[in-house]
């Protein structure tokens, strides 16, 4: 029986490294066995030549036909598959330690998500990096192409911490975005800023050579704003605290979050960044569909 991987998403199985490897291999799994059964992939995943089997590469995707024939070991390669370098960039702020009604926060989510898309892109044989911001501090893991990354990149991922605020400039923004390799470079964030700090670090990452993704997390609850009766809600980053009567506000908010991002996707799209509101109560194999279609622009 498939399992499904919405069972697993509880923080006692997301907070550690054999939880997280095993969400990422359901979600992953599970996608691209729908991708072959729907045989709606396109051309991205059509098979093209063959490649010797190197150790760490899934079993899978051995031809076996090949094997009996040939006596030796190859794999199906596809149209796509040459190494791109994939960078996450997580936002590490104090906001995203929102939680969710599943007692599920945005950073939680956030690995989630980021495990998912770097196993899929290490089944391609791409290299995978890691960087969290947040106003105290910057982790960095550099690119690199093997199992062995994978598992430090889930490390570090269980290692960040939500605080402060997003840096109101980022001299180092420009290191993150290689001027002359083939990347793509997801940024995970709820786009929380106190002025454009976020676009603004974004826009800098964009160059000819490069794609960048947009994921913005967002709860359910603050998509529709589901909330009853009187509410106090806390800033996260500056500590304010508001009561709301939210029968009354629902309106109004609801209006504002459609034209905060309205604003969001227009600014990003005006610079040729690709931006994807994530729900945390939608389906996670709807982002690997984006990775798909991103790398497949970086052929």
């Amino acid at each position: 029986m498939k399992q499904d991987y919405r069972q697993l998403l509880k923080p006692e199985i997301i907070n550690t490294v054999s939880g997280l490897s095993l969400i990422s291999r359901i979600v992953v799994d599970g996608y691209l066995t729908g991708l072959q059964k729907s045989r709606s992939v396109g051309s991205g995943m059509e098979f093209s030549q063959y490649r010797a089997y190197n150790p760490g590469d899934d079993l899978r995707l051995m031809d076996w036909k090949m094997l009996a024939r040939s006596g030796r070991y190859y794999i199906k390669q596809s149209e796509i598959e040459s190494q791109v370098t994939v960078k996450f960039v997580v936002d590490a702020s104090a906001s995203m330690k929102f939680k969710e009604k599943e007692d599920l926060s945005k950073r939680e989510f956030a690995r989630v998500l980021v495990a998912s898309l770097a196993y899929l892109a290490q089944n391609q044989g791409d290299s995978v990096g890691l960087f969290a911001i947040n106003d105290n501090n910057i982790l960095s893991v550099y690119p690199k192409a093997s199992k062995k990354q994978y598992n430090r990149l889930l490390l570090e991922l269980l290692k960040i911490t939500s605080s402060g605020k997003w840096p109101e400039k980022l001299l180092n923004a420009t290191k993150m975005a290689s001027r002359g390799a083939k990347e793509l470079i997801f940024i995970i964030t709820d786009m929380y800023e106190v002025e454009s700090e976020i676009s603004t670090f974004i826009k800098n990452t964009k160059t000819t050579r490069n794609e960048v993704v947009v994921l913005q997390i967002m709860g359910s609850a603050e998509m529709d704003f589901d909330f009853k009766g009187d509410v106090t809600f806390e800033d996260l980053e500056s500590g304010l605290k508001v009561k709301v009567d939210t029968k009354h506000a629902k309106e109004q908010y609801v209006t504002l979050m459609d034209k905060r991002i309205s604003e969001i996707k227009e600014f990003l799209l005006s610079n040729q960044i690709d931006y994807h509101v994530i729900r945390m109560d939608a389906p996670i194999g709807e982002t690997l569909q984006v990775f798909l279609k991103e790398r497949k622009k970086l052929r």
